[in-house]
C-alpha cells in the first residue's frame, strides 16, 4: 500500500514543538517500512496549492495525516485535513470538522456540556471570535464568582501548553480585572485567550487507540508532581514539555501503577474518554486530559485529536504500558482510515 507521510513543513529556526513532527514522522516511516508499505513524505506549507500537486503526483492510497500546525498555529491544522477532504483522499486520524471542534476550546467546551460531559467552567470576553456564551459551568458546582475563583488563562486555540507557565494561573479580585488579563495575555500571544476555573487535584491522560470493535482505551497515565514545592502550581506547562533543562521537565513524569483503591475512578476516566471519543466522532487515536479534584470529580481539560506519536511522548509509552508494539498501532491508525 502506497502512504504519504502528511506533516507541517518546519525549518532549523522552528522551536522544539514544531520540530517534534519530523521526530512522529520518522517514527511512522519506521512502521510502515517495517508492515512492508511504500511510504512517501510529503510537507504542507500554507501554500495548498503546492501541497495538493505533491499529494496527486504521489498518488497515495492513505494519508498519514501528522500536520499538526500551519504558519504558526495550531487553529489552521484543519485546512490540511479539509485539503485532504476536497482531494478525496482517506487520512489517518479525526476528520476536518473534528480536529476544528477540538482545537477550539470554547467550542469543545460547549460541545461536552452538550453531551453532559463535565468541564471546569470558564468565562471568555466576548468578541466575532469567541461563541456566544461569555461563561459556561457545565455542571460545575464548584464555580464561584469572580474574586473568589483561581483561573488558568488559556489560548483559545492553541495545543494546551502554549504560552502556559506558572504566571498562567490569576485570581481577578473582579469582573474587570478579569477582562483587562484576557485583553493583555491575548496581545501579549497575539491570540484570543480565556479564563477556566483551575481544578487543584491529580492529572490524567487517558490514550485511546482505534480497533476493530471501537475505541480502545489504553493504561491511564497520572501526571506526578510530588517533587513540586507546596507554592509551585501543578500544571504541566510549556517549561514541562519542551525546556529540557527546567525543574518542570525533570519533575512531572507520569505513572501508570495506581493501588486498587483508585480502580473505580480509573474506570470511570476510560468511560468518560470512550464518551468523548463517540461524542466528538474521533478516530484513529486521541488523548483526553482530565484533572480530579479532592472530591474524587473527574473534569476534562483538554481533547487531543492528533496526539505527539514520537516515541517519547505519552502515547507512545501508553501503548508499551498496553503491550501494543509501535507498528500495530499504526497498522490500526491505518485500517480506521480506510473504508
Amino acid at each position: 500500500m502506497r502512504v504519504a507521510i502528511f506533516h507541517n513543513a518546519v525549518s532549523a529556526h522552528d522551536s522544539a514543538a514544531d520540530q517534534d513532527v519530523l521526530v512522529q514522522a520518522a517514527a511512522v516511516a519506521d512502521a510502515l517500512s517495517e508492515l512492508g508499505h511504500c511510504w512517501t513524505r510529503v510537507a504542507c506549507t500554507l501554500d495548498l496549492a503546492a501541497a495538493k500537486a505533491q499529494l496527486a503526483a504521489a498518488r497515495p492510497d492513505v494519508v498519514f495525516n501528522l500536520v499538526e500546525s500551519l504558519g504558526g498555529s495550531d487553529w489552521l491544522a484543519g485546512a490540511a485535513a479539509a485539503l485532504l477532504d476536497a482531494m478525496d483522499l482517506p487520512y489517518t486520524g479525526s476528520s476536518t470538522e473534528a480536529l476544528m471542534l477540538t482545537n477550539h476550546k470554547l467550542l469543545a467546551k460547549q460541545w461536552l456540556c452538550q453531551a453532559g460531559l463535565p468541564t471546569p467552567a470558564w468565562e471568555a470576553v466576548e468578541s466575532p471570535r469567541t461563541p456566544p456564551a461569555k461563561v459556561g459551568y457545565c455542571r460545575d458546582q464548584e464555580a464561584g464568582r469572580v474574586g473568589k475563583t483561581v483561573y488558568v488563562v488559556k489560548a483559545v486555540w492553541e495545543h494546551a501548553s502554549f504560552e502556559l507557565d506558572e504566571h498562567s494561573l490569576v485570581r481577578p479580585a473582579d469582573e474587570m480585572e478579569l477582562r483587562r488579563i484576557l485583553k493583555e495575555t491575548s496581545r501579549r500571544v497575539g491570540r484570543p485567550c480565556f479564563a477556566e476555573r483551575y481544578v487543584e487535584g491529580r492529572e490524567f491522560n487517558l490514550s485511546l487507540l482505534a480497533g476493530p470493535s471501537g475505541p480502545e482505551t489504553l493504561p491511564p497515565a497520572e501526571i506526578d508532581f510530588s517533587a513540586f514545592p507546596p507554592d509551585k502550581p501543578r500544571i504541566v506547562g510549556r517549561k514541562a514539555k519542551w525546556e529540557e533543562t527546567s525543574f518542570d521537565f525533570h519533575n512531572t513524569p507520569r505513572r501508570f501503577d495506581f493501588p486498587p483503591t483508585d480502580q473505580p475512578l480509573l474506570d470511570r476516566l476510560q468511560a468518560m474518554a470512550r464518551d468523548v471519543w463517540l461524542a466528538f466522532g474521533l478516530g484513529g487515536y486521541v488523548r483526553v486530559d482530565f484533572r480530579v479534584d479532592a472530591k474524587g470529580q473527574p473534569w476534562i481539560l483538554e481533547i487531543n485529536a492528533n496526539p505527539c506519536l514520537s516515541p517519547d511522548a505519552g502515547f507512545a509509552a501508553a501503548l508499551q504500558r498496553a503491550s501494543i508494539p509501535f507498528h500495530e498501532a499504526v497498522a490500526r491508525i491505518l485500517a480506521d482510515a480506510l473504508p
